[in-house]
């Protein structure tokens, strides 16, 4: 949908140049990439990323409002040989993106560290290993978490050219629309966290 107007103009314009402003300050480790309706990519189209780490030589993050197909978590601890008590919680496993989609990732609280999580910021850390999965299955693993198959990765500056043509909206993180299980609504919600409708922005791509 196009924008309606000046308005609708301002709108997107006002949204590009915090995105650029926050690429320039270096604050995109920990920030949500919410796609733009003009994303041509149609394996990233209305998702919601949750960038992990952000530097010189690229950028990683994973997707959180898909979900993989038919795989439950049962299933999985089962392909690894991993316990589950009887009446273990069925957690839903995100399509954290296109990259080693057979590769696991948690993010999770900070409560639960190991020493080869990797911290982002003081409240989120990214651990994938199988002692995490092992804790989750046992009922000792952090309180809030999110398991992801596969992963969005960027090589040098590209993610900050795909930010700079508007592909990508930087929207600032906060938990509980990371760890909240209502995916449907999601891309929507963290566009309104600024402030934005999202009815308003432009199917239409290009730098302002």
């Amino acid at each position: 949908m196009r924008l309606a107007g000046l308005a609708g103009r301002v709108v997107t314009n006002q949204m590009v140049v915090m995105s650029k402003s926050l690429i320039h300050q270096g604050f995109i480790t920990g920030q949500f990439l919410v796609a733009m309706p003009s994303m041509r990519d149609p394996r990233f189209t209305r998702t919601v990323i949750y960038v992990c780490a952000h530097t010189p030589d690229g950028a990683m993050g994973l997707v959180i409002n898909r979900l993989v197909g038919s795989l439950s978590f049962p299933d999985l601890l089962e392909q690894l040989n991993i316990a589950q008590p009887m009446g273990g919680e069925d957690i839903r496993i995100r399509n954290g993106g296109p990259v080693e989609t057979g590769r696991g990732f948690v993010l999770h609280s900070a409560d639960y560290l190991e020493d080869a999580t990797l911290r982002i910021g003081a409240e989120v850390g990214l651990t994938a290993t199988l002692d995490i999965l092992r804790d989750i299955a046992a009922g000792s693993g952090p309180k809030r978490r999110l398991l992801a198959l596969g992963y969005a990765g960027w090589g040098p500056g590209q993610l900050d050219q795909e930010i700079q043509s508007n592909a990508w909206l930087c929207v600032p993180a906060d938990q509980d629309l990371i760890f909240d299980d209502s995916l449907d609504d999601k891309w929507e919600r963290c566009i309104g966290k600024i402030g934005v409708d999202y009815r308003l922005l432009s199917s239409t791509a290009g730098s302002a």
